[in-house]
């Protein structure tokens, strides 16, 4: 009974410290829990965001960095890496890190324009950037940078627009104005009159040609011609391109000759399709010499996205130069200026071009050799459904297709197609057939 007893009181004094046991570790671990770690002092030492601003800022536009106490970044978009604005977890451009130091100070929100240069280029190229900086908090500094390149770029464009705009107009402007006074004092030769009238014709068609080319341009640019898109006869097309300069090429004696263009449609805007081809069978006649050949074909070529209409002009002229290529396309540009005035140019035609090309989907491309002529080749979308279906129906869109621009794409369409001189004949578009030669 003892023994027993004694054992009793054993088994209880062992539970009882086990009771005090466990009630101490759990007191013990509860109090270790609430004390401070390094890495917890650490984290509160860069001043975590406040609630809300890490999502604001990951759907802003501009460049965003957030630097604490330290300089230090705390937060940073990929635009701001992608700049160049963070490298090694510091804000890299020294003006922008003065501005937030002197936001921190005295809690004014600041903003400046700057000029940096660009990462990787070597050419010294400077990235417009706009910096705003403002207080986030009690601690940190808010940093938005807005690209402005794109902007600044673009603002050039239109200043030169302007400028070349009024040069442009002021050149006949200025001449009729020279030549009416010039009529009035040989009111009593008739033989003058009649020679200074005849160029202020000149000069006021030019005006004229000037003026409709820069509504044409202003029209291609702003509306969206596949608003009225219609299955379009690339046949039609090239007649009406080669009636357009049938007078100018009777006069140097050029032939104009034309094939392939049997049974194709594109699908788009028939007044601009024209006024396109056209610019380029125009440019094609003035700038090549007398007694040459003018050449446009068509042919279905196929593309991932559907197939597309390749329509190639191609002459016989003095060709345009390497860096003359890259800049052809831009308005009022001239590779010979002289001869453009000769011809009555504006250098917007090729600029009409492009645009109208782009507008439906497609893409011009150009071949040249000084000395040897240019192919000028236009990439459409064909009416796939007025191929397929010969009732009517609507047409479908395809995609442009960049391509390499070679000589053969052109001039296998186009050489040696004959014709008489200012007349137009078609032959097989699949047809092997020699270069083009100047005529005897």
């Amino acid at each position: 009974m003892d023994v027993n007893a004694a054992v009793a009181a054993a088994a209880a004094i062992a539970g009882l410290c086990t009771g005090v046991i466990a009630m101490l570790a759990f007191r013990w671990s509860e109090r270790d829990q609430a004390r401070p770690t390094r890495s917890s002092l650490r984290s509160d030492a860069h001043a975590p965001l406040p609630p809300g601003v890490d999502t604001v800022l990951s759907v802003l536009r501009s460049s965003a960095v957030v630097l604490d106490e330290s300089d230090s970044v705390v937060k940073a978009s990929s635009a701001a890496y992608a700049l160049g604005l963070v490298r090694g977890g510091k804000l890299a451009v020294e003006p922008m890190l003065h501005m937030a130091r002197d936001t921190r100070r005295d809690g004014e929100i600041r903003q400046v324009e700057l000029d940096l240069p660009r990462r990787g280029t070597g050419r010294g190229e400077a990235l417009a950037v706009s910096a705003r900086v403002a207080p986030l908090g009690s601690r940190l500094v808010l940093l938005l940078v807005e690209d402005l390149t794109e902007a600044r770029r673009i603002e050039a464009v239109r200043r030169d627009f302007v400028a070349n705009v009024s040069h442009e107009l002021k050149t006949p402007v200025g001449a009729l104005s020279l030549l009416s006074e010039a009529v009035m004092d040989a009111s009593d030769d008739p033989e003058a009159v009649t020679r200074f009238a005849g160029r202020m014709q000149v000069e006021a068609t030019r005006l004229t040609n000037l003026v409709q080319e820069l509504i044409d341009l202003s029209r291609v640019q702003n509306d969206d011609p596949l608003q009225d898109a219609e299955p379009v006869r690339v046949d039609e097309l090239v007649a009406e391109a080669i009636d357009r300069s049938r007078h100018a090429a009777s006069t140097k004696q050029i032939t104009m000759a034309a094939g392939g263009a049997a049974d194709l449609h594109i699908w788009g805007n028939r007044g601009q399709l024209a006024a396109a081809l056209g610019n380029l069978v125009e440019n094609a006649v003035n700038y090549s010499p007398a007694r040459t050949r003018v050449g446009i074909a068509a042919r279905r070529v196929a593309a991932p996205g559907g197939d597309l209409i390749e329509i190639a002009v191609t002459d016989q002229g003095i060709g345009i130069s390497e860096k003359d290529r890259e800049r052809i396309f831009e308005r009022f540009y001239r590779v010979d200026p002289a001869r453009s005035r000769a011809t009555g140019g504006t250098g917007l035609g090729l600029a009409i071009v492009k645009h109208v090309v782009a507008s439906h989907g497609g893409e011009v491309t150009v071949w040249s050799s000084e000395g040897q002529g240019s192919t000028f080749t236009l990439r459409l979308p064909e009416a796939g459904a007025v191929r397929d279906r010969p009732a009517g129906g609507s047409g479908g869109r395809g995609h442009s297709r960049a391509g390499d621009d070679h000589r053969p794409a052109g001039a296998a369409m186009t050489a040696g197609i004959t014709s008489t001189a200012a007349t137009t004949t078609t032959t097989d578009p699949n047809t092997e057939i020699p270069a083009p030669e100047v005529l005897p």
